[in-house]
C-alpha cells in the first residue's frame, strides 16, 4: 500500500495552533505506529489495546480512532502541543502525556473512561479551561499537573480537588480528607456553613455530592455580637486543624503563647532562703 492510500485512510489531526508544520511530521508519526503494530505482531486494529509511542520527537499525530479498544497509550518525552487526535479513543483508561509542549487539552471530556492522567511538564497556562475539561471525569483517579505554568496558582491544589473529587492521587501525592475539609471551606461557603450547623444540633443533611443542590433547614440568626470585620474570613471552624490549615495556605502569621513552667520556682524552692529563683518566662511560638 504506497504512502498516499495510507494516509487516506489515517486522517490527520494537527497537534499545535497553525503554523508551517514539518515535512517529516506526519510520515514519521505513522511509521512510529506501524513500527509499534509489528512489534506486538498485531495485524488487526481491533487486537490493539496499547501503544508506546514515546521518544519518539513526534509534533504531530496521526488520527488514532480505528484502534477502538486502545485503553493504555504512551506519548510522553515527545513535541507535541495538543491532543487532537484523541478525541474518539473512548476506551482510554491510561493516557501518558508528560515531558511535551502541550498548550491546551481542548476535546480531553470526551474520554470519561480515563483513569490516569499524566500531564506534567507541558505549556498549559488556564486553569478554568484545564478543569472545564477533567471535570467530567469521574472515573479519573490520578492526575498530575506539576510543573505547568497553571500550577503557580495560589491555591492550585485544593482547587483542583474541588473540581475533581474523585481524584485520590494529585502530582503523586495522596488526597487527604483534611484537604477535601478545607477545599469545601474555601471554595463552598454554603456547605461548609451547613456542615458547621451540625455542631449547633441542626438537623442538616451533610453528604456530600458535588452533583446535587445543598437541601438545609432555616438556620437561627447569629446575635449581633457575632461579627466579623469585611476583610476576615467568616468561616466558623468546628475543628481548630482545620483553621490552622487554612490559615497557613493564606500565609498568615500565627502566634501562640505559653508559659515556660521549667522557670516557675516549685513548691520546695519558694521557701528555700539560700535557693534564689528567676521571674517566670512566657514562651512565644509564631508561625507563618
Amino acid at each position: 500500500m504506497s504512502r498516499d492510500r495510507k494516509s487516506y485512510l489515517l486522517p490527520i489531526f494537527p497537534c499545535s495552533r497553525p503554523q508551517k508544520a514539518s515535512e517529516n511530521a506526519v510520515p514519521n508519526s505513522l511509521q512510529a505506529v506501524e513500527d509499534q503494530l509489528k512489534i506486538c505482531g498485531h495485524k488487526r486494529d481491533a487486537d490493539v489495546f496499547e501503544l508506546f509511542l514515546s521518544k519518539k520527537e513526534l509534533t504531530e499525530v496521526i488520527d488514532l480512532s480505528r484502534f477502538k479498544k486502545l485503553k493504555y497509550l504512551w506519548l510522553h518525552h515527545n513535541k507535541l502541543h495538543g491532543i487532537g487526535f484523541l478525541t474518539r479513543n473512548y476506551c482510554l483508561t491510561e493516557l501518558y502525556l508528560n515531558n511535551n509542549a502541550i498548550f491546551e487539552i481542548e476535546g480531553l471530556h470526551n474520554l470519561s473512561s480515563l483513569h490516569i492522567l499524566l500531564l506534567h511538564h507541558n505549556e498549559l497556562t488556564d486553569i478554568d479551561a484545564a478543569m472545564k475539561e477533567l471535570k467530567g471525569m469521574h472515573n479519573l483517579r490520578s492526575l498530575s499537573l506539576y510543573q505547568n505554568p497553571l500550577s503557580q496558582y495560589k491555591l492550585y491544589r485544593l482547587y483542583i480537588i474541588y473540581h475533581l473529587p474523585g481524584v485520590e492521587l494529585l502530582d503523586r501525592k495522596q488526597v487527604t480528607e483534611k484537604e477535601r475539609r478545607s477545599m469545601i471551606t474555601i471554595f463552598n461557603h454554603k456547605k461548609a456553613h451547613v456542615i458547621q450547623s451540625i455542631a449547633f444540633g441542626g438537623k442538616v443533611d451533610a453528604s456530600w455530592n458535588p452533583k446535587l443542590p445543598i437541601k438545609q433547614k432555616r438556620v437561627p440568626r447569629l446575635p449581633s455580637d457575632f461579627a466579623f470585620g469585611d476583610n476576615v474570613d467568616k468561616t466558623v471552624f468546628d475543628d481548630p486543624e482545620d483553621a490552622v490549615f487554612v490559615r497557613s495556605l493564606k500565609r498568615s502569621l500565627m502566634t501562640f503563647t505559653s508559659m515556660n513552667w521549667n522557670t516557675v520556682p516549685t513548691q520546695k524552692e519558694k521557701y528555700e532562703e539560700n535557693e534564689s529563683t528567676d521571674a517566670s518566662q512566657m514562651l512565644m511560638i509564631s508561625l507563618k
